[in-house]
């Protein structure tokens, strides 16, 4: 018992040590890491909070901003038209030589504020012809000036009034040969023989920016013949009684027009007008002009121009002229 008693002292005195020891080094662990714990403390660093003295400052007082509102819109174009062609004196497939110049400017303003608009379109055209052995011609001759003015009634509807001229630059001849086959040119028209002024006023239907619709009631036209010599060798004399130099009529009109951009870079522009003379409205005056330009780049274009004309007091028959050009020409506002 007492051999017993002996040995188990002498195993607990060796443990011991070695349980004092680990529970010696958990304890000191556990402070080590309660101490990390601790640092950095928060708030371990004092903080001064900014003091804010407000101050009034007086700011100077803003200068009146010098604003307007421009309510006019403009736009301005100008072109030439080249065109030549040369053959030698022994070409085959025979040909003759011709030289062609043409040249346009447009010009559109546009004034519109709340219910009021103002438009006015000036067009002018010339060119000449010139091939060999023959006499010089020109495909091309038009002074066109259109302004109006329009109320607005609803959303597509307005009230207007307009004024229009048209005329010519230089004189118009119709050729033929004589019996030695001579070429001789017959005195057609001139500037200002025929001349028209026209007034109208009605009703405008307008949908949409690149279409309207006028409709004129109330339609006066003006033709003046400055040449009361004209008859005698233009026996139609533009409806104007020989040797009198002016003609007042009163009439129905009705004038569309369209000016679109049907596709990148192709622009479609058409105008139609019909005149119905109230004294005889079984005649009735149409003219539709349409053209088709192609942008090629910032300066060439090419356009196809075509007419199509029935005024009896001209002709008796339809009259009808088309064009193709390439040339030059510069827009502003680009």
């Amino acid at each position: 018992m007492f051999t017993r008693c002996l040995i188990i002292f002498s195993f607990i005195s060796v443990l011991s040590p070695t349980l004092f020891a680990q529970q010696t080094e958990s304890q000191s662990d556990t402070t080590i890491l309660k101490d990390l714990r601790q640092y950095p403390r928060r708030n371990s660093l004092p903080v001064r909070r900014p003091v804010i003295f407000p101050e009034t400052v007086r700011l100077p007082e803003p200068e009146e901003l010098q604003l307007s509102i421009n309510y006019w819109r403009s736009w301005t174009s100008f072109g030439v038209n080249v065109n030549q062609a040369s053959f030698s004196d022994n070409w085959g497939g025979g040909g003759v030589n011709s030289l062609a110049l043409g040249g346009q400017f447009t010009y559109k303003t546009d004034y519109t504020q709340g219910d009021k608009n103002f438009v006015s379109e000036v067009l002018l055209q010339y060119g000449k012809l010139k091939n060999k052995g023959q006499l010089s011609r020109k495909p091309a001759d038009r002074i066109f000036w259109d302004n109006k003015v329009a109320l607005k009634l609803s959303k597509s509807w307005y009230f207007f009034g307009s004024l229009n001229f048209e005329s010519q630059f230089d004189r118009g001849f119709s050729f033929a040969r004589n019996a030695q086959g001579t070429e001789v040119a017959t005195l057609l028209s001139r500037f200002m023989a025929p001349g028209y002024l026209t007034e109208s006023v009605g009703f405008e239907y307008k949908p949409v920016k690149y279409f309207f619709l006028r409709i004129g009631t109330g339609t006066a036209r003006q033709t003046f013949m400055i040449d009361t010599n004209l008859y005698k060798t233009n026996p139609k004399n533009f409806g104007v009684e020989p040797g009198k130099g002016f003609r007042n009529e009163l009439a129905f009109q009705v004038v569309g027009s369209i000016d679109k951009d049907i596709a990148e870079n192709l622009n479609l522009k058409s105008r139609y007008t019909m005149f119905a003379n109230y004294e005889k409205l079984k005649s009735i005056d149409n003219r539709l002009d349409v053209t088709l330009t192609a942008r090629v780049n910032r300066l060439i274009n090419v356009s196809l121009a075509g007419i199509v004309l029935y005024d009896d007091d001209t002709a008796d028959k339809i009259q009808a002229s088309q064009a193709l050009s390439l040339g030059l020409i510069y827009k502003f506002p680009r």
